[in-house]
């Protein structure tokens, strides 16, 4: 029998506007690049069975309908609408940016999203739309997907995002260089980005599927947030396996215990194959479980969507009237 688990969420759509990290951590110094021997960075092992099983636990686990409607807005809120392909178009962004700021009939009360998510060529158009809304513009970079360039360009590329009005930067680590065990020359390459963001937010994409076990995917969280990431990503979604719970959850005490020694707050954002408005709700449980209320805001916690908010769209509506709306009424084009 599935567990019933009382999300509080009631109370969390005041923080749906809080985008901004600097309102909820404190300023901190880029360290210096550790030794490049693994063991200097004290990176405990991963238990492989216990991540498993506790990520499983949280997929049986249910909400009560009291909190569903909440829950679900609050999914909506910490979405990055995403669209990264080659068909980009400036009508399909435009479309995307709309959308954003304004997911579902005004009567149902939604909240914008967190960001709109493009290639840089399509930040200017982005910001267009988006520059007198709450909707943060938010740019991949570092020769996304693969992060194959040579360093210089890549923060000419992040630099030029921001110039061109990106909010925050989504940059991808060298996984060559990390599989390599080059963690000196990753860890230098995302110091170096934020600090070609300048003001922007950085978000650190680890393409865990690459990472080809748990402690990688651990070490390569302790390097990003040390080198300065405001958040952790798991994925970019282009390849296959993106999010899943049990990496997600090996993130998710990264960052704890890097609050625990640093009182820094990380942001997280699962990415890629999160498709269902359950999956979702179950990703927030384990968040508020891992760690606490504080992450429970898009300032902190973030989904990378294309599909998913349309699930979760569907589900709201299901939950106000009593009845669920075809799909080509939330598709995207």
């Amino acid at each position: 029998m599935d567990e019933q688990v009382q999300l509080d969420l009631v109370g969390k759509c005041s923080v749906y506007n809080c985008f901004h990290l600097k309102a909820l951590t404190r300023s901190r110094t880029i360290l210096k690049s550790p030794a490049r021997n693994r063991s200097r960075w004290r990176v405990p092992s991963v238990d492989q069975v216990m991540a498993e099983e506790r990520a499983a636990a949280f997929g049986r686990r249910s909400i009560k309908t009291s909190a569903k409607l909440e829950g679900l807005k609050l999914v909506v809120s910490m979405t990055d609408l995403t669209t990264l392909e080659g068909s980009d178009t400036p009508g399909k962004i435009a479309f995307l940016c709309r959308k954003a700021m304004q997911p579902l009939d005004p009567r149902y009360q939604v909240p914008s999203c967190a960001a709109v998510c493009v290639y840089p060529n399509l930040v200017r158009i982005a910001k267009k739309f988006l520059e007198h809304s709450s909707v943060k513009v938010a740019s991949v970079a570092t020769a996304f997907p693969a992060g194959l360039m040579p360093a210089k360009l890549k923060l000419r590329e992040v630099r030029g995002a921001v110039r061109d009005g990106a909010d925050e930067i989504d940059m991808v680590i060298n996984r060559a260089g990390f599989l390599a065990g080059e963690y000196e020359r990753v860890f230098d390459e995302i110091a170096a980005t934020r600090e070609a963001c300048g003001t922007a937010h950085l978000k650190v994409i680890l393409e865990t599927g690459e990472l080809q076990t748990y402690d990688n995917v651990r070490l390569a969280s302790e390097i990003a947030m040390r080198a300065g990431a405001d958040f952790i990503k798991t994925s970019t979604g282009k390849i296959s396996p993106a999010a899943t719970m049990p990496v997600t959850l090996v993130m998710l005490e990264a960052i704890r215990d890097y609050f625990y020694e640093t009182g820094i707050r990380i942001g997280m954002k699962p990415a890629g194959a999160i498709r269902t408005a359950k999956e979702a709700l179950a990703y927030l449980v384990m968040v508020k479980e891992t760690l606490g209320d504080d992450w429970l805001t898009p300032a902190l916690f973030r989904f990378g969507a294309s599909t998913l908010l349309n699930d979760v769209l569907m589900q709201l509506v299901k939950v106000v009237d009593a009845n669920y709306q075809s799909a080509d009424y939330f598709s995207l084009p």
